[in-house]
C-alpha cells in the first residue's frame, strides 16, 4: 500500500508541477510572440493534451528503469501523473475564454502561483521543512522559466516577423 500511496504521489506532483509551470511557460512565451488569443488557447490545449501523454510516458519509463516498482505502481503513477497534467493544465483555458488575453495570462500567472505556493506548503509541512524557504525555492524556478519565456517570445518574434 505504501508504494501504491508514492505512485500516485509522484504522478499527481509531477503532473500538477508540469501542468502549472510548462503550461504557463508557454503562455507568456506565445503571448509575447504573437499576442493571440488562439495562438495561447491553442497553446494551453496542445500542452493539456500532447504534452499530458509525454509527461505521463517520461514518468512511466523512469519508474520502470528503477527497476523496484510492480507493473500497477508504474501504471498508477503514468496514469495520475497524465490526469494531474490534463486538470492543472486545462485549468488556464478558462482565464483565456473570460478576459482579454493579456489579462488572461496575468491572471493565469497569479492563479499558477498560487497553486504552486498552496502545494509547496503542503510539501514543506510533509517533509518538516521551512514553507517560506520551500515556497521561495519553488517560486524562483517558476518565476525564472516565465522570465525566459518572456524574453524568448520576443526574439522569436524579432526573428520570425
Amino acid at each position: 500500500m505504501k508504494n501504491i500511496k508514492h505512485s500516485l504521489e509522484t504522478g499527481i506532483s509531477f503532473g500538477l508541477t508540469s501542468g502549472v509551470i510548462t503550461t504557463l511557460g508557454v503562455m507568456v512565451g506565445l503571448h509575447s510572440t504573437t499576442h493571440s488569443r488562439i495562438a495561447v488557447a491553442g497553446g494551453v490545449i496542445t500542452i493539456a493534451v500532447a504534452d499530458a501523454f509525454s509527461d505521463a510516458l517520461g514518468i512511466h519509463m523512469s519508474e520502470e528503469s528503477e527497476a523496484k516498482h510492480s507493473p500497477l505502481e508504474v501504471w498508477l503513477a503514468t496514469i495520475s501523473t497524465f490526469f494531474a497534467k490534463v486538470l492543472f493544465a486545462s485549468i488556464f483555458i478558462i482565464p483565456i475564454v473570460l478576459l482579454p488575453i493579456q489579462r488572461a495570462v496575468y491572471v493565469s500567472i497569479g492563479l499558477g502561483f498560487l497553486i504552486l505556493i498552496l502545494f509547496s506548503y503542503y510539501l514543506a509541512l510533509k517533509q518538516k521543512l521551512s514553507p517560506l524557504r520551500v515556497i521561495a525555492e519553488h517560486l524562483s524556478v517558476a518565476a525564472l522559466v516565465l522570465i525566459s519565456s518572456h524574453y524568448l517570445g520576443l526574439l522569436a518574434s524579432g526573428l520570425f516577423k
